[in-house]
C-alpha cells in the first residue's frame, strides 16, 4: 500500500475576501496552479490566490468528506476556523515552502516532487512527520519553525 498525504485547503482573495475550498495530493502544486492562474474557473475569475488554511489526511476519503463538510459551513465558521490557525490571514504558501524545505527545481514547487510518505504510524501533536522515500529517517514538519 503505497501511503499518501492529503490535503484540504483554502484559499482567499484577501482578508476577509471571497474563499474557495478544495482537495488534492499536493498542496503545494496546487496552490501554484492558482496562483499562475492555470486552472480556470472560480479562483482564477475571482483572484482566489492565496493560500490562508489546510489540514492534512492520510486517506483520501477522509480529506473529500472533510472538504464537503467545510463547503456546507457557513461563512462565519469557516473565517472563524482560518482565523484560529491563521489569525492574520498570511499566505501559508510561501511558510510551507521553507518548512519543508524543498529543492529549487525548475518549474512548478511540489510536495510529490519530493516523495513525501508519512511516517508509519507515529503521531506529533502540532505536527506533521514525514519520511523522503527511500529514507528510513523521518523527519518533521514543524508549524512555524525553520531549520
Amino acid at each position: 500500500m503505497r501511503d499518501r498525504l492529503y490535503f484540504v485547503y483554502i484559499l482567499a482573495s484577501r482578508r476577509n475576501g471571497t474563499l474557495y475550498i478544495g482537495v488534492t495530493n499536493d498542496v503545494m502544486r496546487r496552490t501554484w496552479e492558482h496562483r499562475n492562474e492555470l486552472i480556470e474557473g472560480f479562483t482564477k475569475k475571482y483572484g482566489v490566490h492565496i493560500l490562508v488554511y489546510y489540514e492534512t489526511f492520510g486517506e483520501v476519503d477522509e480529506a473529500i468528506a472533510r472538504e464537503k463538510q467545510l463547503k456546507g459551513w457557513n461563512r462565519a465558521w469557516k473565517i472563524k476556523l482560518i482565523e484560529k490557525a491563521n489569525s492574520g490571514w498570511n499566505d501559508l504558501y510561501e511558510r510551507l515552502r521553507g518548512e519543508i524545505c524543498l529543492p529549487d527545481l525548475p518549474g512548478s514547487p511540489s510536495l510529490a516532487a519530493t516523495k513525501l510518505r508519512l511516517a508509519g504510524d507515529d503521531k506529533q501533536v502540532g505536527a506533521t512527520k514525514l519520511r523522503l522515500a527511500g529514507d528510513d529517517k523521518p523527519f518533521v514538519v514543524v508549524p512555524g519553525v525553520r531549520t
